[in-house]
């Protein structure tokens, strides 16, 4: 039995230097991951600033810079085509001739006076030119039989008039025609109306007029520039712009997961949000954050630096005190740090776990191991069966 107590206490031994080694392993393990789990974290320990806006002295920003992916709502006012617009096929044309070709000798006497003005109207048809004449596919309009077609596609109102006139005088053979000539619709081809997005480029397109860079200007600079641009497809266009989605003016609110990651949420800033509005955009904190916030604001001086803004949540929520409940600005990153207990049980949850498995396997190895020799050596020296 010497000899048996001797193994069971070697067993013993190394199980416990076993045990001893992961303890200190964990421990270990414990104060880097702790160690991690508040490295990086920013200095919350800047005093409170009277200067910043909050909610009850929000200020208003300056005036709105288009950037892309904003939606515009764009309307043209007016949409009158200019007079130097160039007839096109489609359009029509309405054309009057007050001295039209000398009508025939009338028909004889004897005959039925129904008869006689049936065929004055008749003849009046093919002699008188009043009426709108659509241009045709071959960019000419059809003035009757009596005076043919005439090319007009591709001409002004007055060059046309121009064409026209000539054509009677030298082909038809009227002296001095009395002519007018009108253009029937005088809507632009396409309305300029609705939704706009701005490109990846800064352009806003605006159909079969073109594109317009819009990027980095005002609403009173870009209805300057679409008025200056359309002035060319419209007579004296009005343009009214407006934004209809403020997509390019944003701030982040980024949930720490407790050592799961963290959730970003991206939200467009219209210039009214506080940090209590906020937080009500994503259903408030989650099971794992903790009531320590704070804004992270870049700062445009010092770009390698932010400003960070302690919000001390519980003041804002069940005191109502509205100190520390800043008012958003586009850029802004509102942090929300987990529970630290939380937190803490999570990185070791996340990074014990496989030492755990190991350390158990080696114990059980171990275990196994000792008892096998144990058994074989008691075996051999009673000599009876185990």
């Amino acid at each position: 039995m010497g000899k048996e107590e001797t193994l069971r206490s070697a067993v013993r031994i190394r199980a416990l230097r076993v045990w001893v080694g992961g303890c200190v392993a964990l421990c270990l393990t414990c104060v880097f991951l702790i160690g991690c789990a508040v490295r990086g974290r920013p200095d919350l320990s800047a005093k409170f600033d009277p200067t910043v806006p909050r909610e009850q002295t929000r200020i208003s920003f300056p005036p709105y810079r288009i950037a892309p992916p904003d939606i515009l709502l764009i309307e043209a006012v007016t949409n009158i085509r200019p007079a130097q617009t160039k007839l096109q096929v489609g359009d029509q044309v309405i054309v009057r001739l007050e001295n039209g070709l000398p009508m025939e000798p009338g028909a004889d006497p004897t005959q039925d006076p129904l008869q006689v003005e049936a065929k004055r109207q008749t003849e009046l048809q093919f002699k008188i030119i009043n009426g709108p004449y659509t241009i045709t596919p071959n960019g000419s309009i059809d003035l009757g039989p009596a005076y043919g077609q005439v090319a007009v596609a591709g001409l002004t109102i007055e060059q046309a008039k121009a064409v026209i006139s000539r054509y009677l005088h030298d082909r038809i053979g009227l002296a001095e025609p009395k002519l007018s000539v009108l253009l029937g619709d005088m809507s632009g081809k396409q309305a300029v109306a609705g939704q706009h997005l701005v490109r990846p480029d800064g352009t806003v397109s605006l159909g079969i007029y073109g594109d317009v860079h819009v990027a980095g200007m005002t609403l009173a600079e870009a209805r300057f520039v679409l008025e200056r641009y359309l002035v060319n497809f419209l007579h004296e266009p009005q343009v009214s712009v407006d934004v209809l989605a403020y997509n390019s003016k944003v701030y982040y609110i980024v949930m720490d997961g407790g050592g799961y990651g963290e959730q970003v949420i991206r939200l467009p800033c219209t210039g009214n949000e506080t940090v209590l509005d906020a937080i009500a955009q994503v259903q408030g904190l989650s099971q794992v954050s903790s009531k320590q916030i704070w804004i992270a604001r870049p700062c445009e001086e010092k770009p390698g630096q932010s400003r960070i803004l302690c919000v001390n949540w519980d003041a804002i929520t069940a005191g109502g005190v509205t100190t520390t409940n800043y008012q958003v600005f586009p850029g802004d990153r509102i942090y929300v740090r987990a529970d630290q207990m939380i937190a803490t049980d999570n990185y070791l949850s996340k990074y014990l776990t496989p030492i755990e498995r190991v350390f158990g396997f080696t114990l059980l190895g171990t275990g196994t191991i000792s008892r096998l020799q144990f058994y074989h050596e008691a075996g051999a020296s009673g000599g009876g069966a185990i």
